[in-house]
């Protein structure tokens, strides 16, 4: 795994980078005095707010608030993360991207790894350039009468760099080897199979439609081809490679990117022709998986694109276990203010007879009204059950809550939480306090205890849900822990990390703690002193959300007395670790006592001895 980029090497970069010529490239600029201004690029508008400053090298929207560096832009305008947008700037500059820790041995790795992944990248540009000039000769008539079939304009076929494989077995391979490019590294990235026992080999594509595959560079990584004949399978993608993870790559979001900078929304279908037969009709923010089901990585990359994902399923009974396997992958990744959609189709179409069929109004309204994750989430949970029954209400409110457990911490969470309690009769904070255990018989052991309130429920006559929290749970929002506090501070000053103990026995063990540690190994590991790129690190995720929080809320404490309050925040925890270490041993005693459980003589003295101490 590639070591954190050090924080000179970005600070040498911000330097070497002109702001304005980072954002001219991609927004109309004017001078205005001393100033450019612009209209917003991150919301509408119709007179500009948008200002960028050359002194400073920093931009601030004073209608959105979105402010920060070229390098915040970078992330925030092409939806980069934060070390693909350090490589794009880097790119601008001709500068290599260095590595914390690493060797002159690892170093000579990496730069022949780049070097290899650069000749693979320019042999699959070579396979791109070639299918497409296949297209045009006079043996692909049959390929270009399919796609007259479906449609597709010269446009479209272009914009995504449409090619033909002929029928012969080695003509691929003929015109590479005339290149000089070896027939081993035909093989190692997919475009020739090679049989072990004879040494033979072939090209892997023939009379096939081709559709690139390429990244968010736009450079071709693989290759998905849709037969013409009876050869099966009838769509065949790349093998593995170097280049290409089919768990991370997406079919069209590079022609996405490219054709709408800030898409709405993105739908994920099933193949090649869905995504290229929508954008023939203008809906234009497609992408499909490559013959995997949906990944987390997938969706990280959408999430940083768009706010809102549409997964496309056919109806039938495949289309809805993908679709279960899709919302189990989505739950861990809506952090507030994210949202996933499930769209079910007519039997016995796909979207791209469906959007022939019926235009891309008519489509796009089943868009806008697909249901959310939540209506999924609980229709799914009681599909077959029959709710009036208490056995099928203890499965249902079982289901729904593996399915909350799943969810980051948040309001959507909470809504789930008291939503549930509303169908089930149950109060929501026991359903809280079994959604943090495996809590199938604790669900079942509660609804057979209140039979009459679910009646209640099902006569209209709603009983209000009870919430009840535990002591963590009653904090304000504006009342910080010991934790939280101390990651406010850094999350303003860096380098307050210093005044840290080594270690990290020093830390409390509650969520800003878990969070805390992540920040502080973060700084320590690539000597960030930037308040920007400590967030860029966690951009897109409930963690940076939840810094991004604390980095606008201005802390009370003066600059120079924080060194101070750091160190005395850090002593106040430990003498609570302290004070509560027995309190903690004494309960657990207790506990097992309370359960039948019989102690040893040396354990009944150490019962007797922490009561005396706690006493007195």
């Amino acid at each position: 795994m590639a070591g954190r980029i050090p924080q000179r090497f970005i600070d040498d970069l911000l330097a070497r980078t002109d702001i304005v010529d980072v954002i001219g490239s991609r927004v109309q600029l004017k001078k205005t005095g001393r100033n450019h201004s612009a209209l917003c690029p991150f919301h509408q508008e119709k007179s500009p707010s948008f200002t960028v400053s050359a002194d400073k090298q920093f931009y601030h929207c004073f209608g959105c608030g979105e402010s920060g560096n070229a390098l915040r832009f970078i992330m925030e305008f092409d939806r980069l993360n934060f070390p693909e947008a350090i490589e794009a700037l880097a790119g601008r500059a001709g500068m290599e991207v260095p590595r914390e820790g690493e060797s002159d041995e690892q170093r000579q790795q990496a730069k022949v790894q780049a070097k290899r992944q650069e000749e693979a990248v320019n042999l699959l540009e070579l396979g791109t350039r070639f299918y497409q000039q296949q297209l045009a000769s006079a043996s692909a008539q049959q390929a270009h009468e399919y796609l007259a079939r479906r449609g597709l304009s010269d446009d479209i076929v272009s914009r995504y760099a449409i090619g033909y494989a002929p029928a012969g077995w080695d003509v691929l391979k003929r015109h590479l080897s005339d290149k000089g490019v070896d027939e081993n590294v035909q093989v190692e990235y997919g475009l020739l199979v090679k049989k072990e026992e004879t040494g033979r080999s072939w090209d892997r594509f023939r009379d096939r439609v081709i559709f690139p595959i390429r990244d968010w560079k736009g450079r071709t990584i693989g290759f998905g081809g849709r037969v013409l004949g009876d050869e099966k399978p009838k769509y065949l993608n790349s093998p593995e490679s170097p280049v290409f993870h089919k768990g991370r790559e997406l079919y069209g979001l590079y022609e996405t990117r490219v054709q709408s900078k800030r898409p709405e929304r993105m739908l994920i279908v099933e193949g090649y022709m869905d995504v290229v037969a929508l954008a023939q009709h203008g809906v234009d923010y497609a992408v499909a998986t490559l013959g995997t089901a949906t990944t987390e990585e997938h969706l990280r990359r959408l999430f940083r694109l768009v706010d809102e994902v549409v997964f496309c399923f056919d109806g039938d009974a495949a289309g809805r276990q993908a679709a279960h396997r899709a919302l189990n992958t989505v739950l861990p990744l809506m952090i507030d203010g994210r949202q996933a959609r499930f769209l079910f189709l007519p039997e016995g179409e796909d979207p791209d007879s469906l959007v022939r069929q019926e235009g891309r109004d008519a489509f796009e309204q089943r868009i806008v009204r697909a249901g959310s994750l939540t209506e999924y989430l609980f229709d799914h949970a009681g599909e077959g059950r029959d709710l009036r029954r208490i056995e099928d209400r203890e499965r249902f409110a079982s289901a729904v809550l593996e399915g909350i457990k799943r969810l980051p911490q948040g309001l959507l969470k909470s809504l789930l939480m008291r939503e549930l309690s509303e169908r089930t009769g149950l109060e929501r904070g026991t359903l809280e306090e079994l959604s943090e255990g495996n809590a199938r018989s604790g669900v079942a052991a509660q609804i057979a205890s209140q039979p009459s309130r679910q009646q209640e429920h099902r006569a209209g006559h709603q009983a209000p849900a009870t919430a009840k929290f535990s002591p963590r749970r009653q904090q304000g929002a504006a009342t910080l822990s010991t934790s939280g506090r101390i990651l406010h501070l850094i999350v303003h000053s860096p380098s307050l990390v210093e005044s840290l103990p080594e270690g990290e026995a020093w830390c409390p063990e509650d969520d800003d703690g878990q969070l805390l540690l992540e920040v502080v190994r973060l700084i320590r590991a690539g000597g960030y002193r930037s308040s920007q790129v400590l967030l860029a690190h966690f951009h897109g995720s409930s963690h940076g959300s939840r810094l991004l929080a604390l980095l606008q809320r201005e802390p009370l404490i003066p600059g120079p007395l924080r060194h101070r309050e750091v160190e005395v925040l850090v002593a106040h925890f430990e003498q609570q670790r302290q004070r509560s270490s027995p309190e903690r041993e004494l309960e657990a005693l207790q506990a097992r006592e309370r359960n039948g459980e019989k102690l040893t003589r040396e354990e009944a003295g150490r019962l007797w001895q922490l009561i005396c101490e706690i006493k007195r």
